[in-house]
């Protein structure tokens, strides 16, 4: 069982690479998709729910491309995974035991605090890895 399918992971990721790009140019779907390592033709459809949900904003033509909505401080991970997958939940079905329900409920939100980062602290994960790549070397 996982939690966050393909579609969070995917829209995760383009999301983050985003959020790695200083320029004020909007990005094309082809950099994002090479960057991201996304299918291009899945990446188009994850952006335009991402779009929907303002999380970025598009511009057309032939120098258009995609850009975040709002600073990636202002992000949170769990509003990607939201606007992908729906709600953050432990079990997607009703419960017919109180007991249970009031438990499901209560991690629920334990699990959404979990992605309660913003885009730009994933960058400390950045530096964890190269600190423990520094530290295998």
């Amino acid at each position: 069982m996982s939690l966050i399918s393909t579609k969070g992971m995917y829209g995760l990721s383009a999301m983050y690479e985003l959020s790695l790009i200083k320029s004020e140019k909007p990005t094309q779907i082809k950099e994002i998709s090479e960057r991201a390592k996304i299918p291009q033709n899945y990446l188009e459809q994850l952006l335009v729910i991402l779009r929907r949900a303002e999380l970025v904003k598009s511009v057309r033509g032939a120098h258009g491309g995609y850009f975040l909505a709002r600073n990636a401080d202002d992000i949170l991970v769990k509003d990607i995974l939201i606007a992908l997958e729906g709600n953050l939940s432990i079990t997607g079905q009703e419960v017919d035991n109180s007991v249970l329900e009031l438990f499901y409920k209560e991690n629920d939100k334990k699990l959404e605090g979990l992605f309660d980062i913003s885009l730009n602290q994933l960058q400390d994960y950045q530096n964890k890895l190269t600190n423990q790549l520094n530290y295998s070397i």
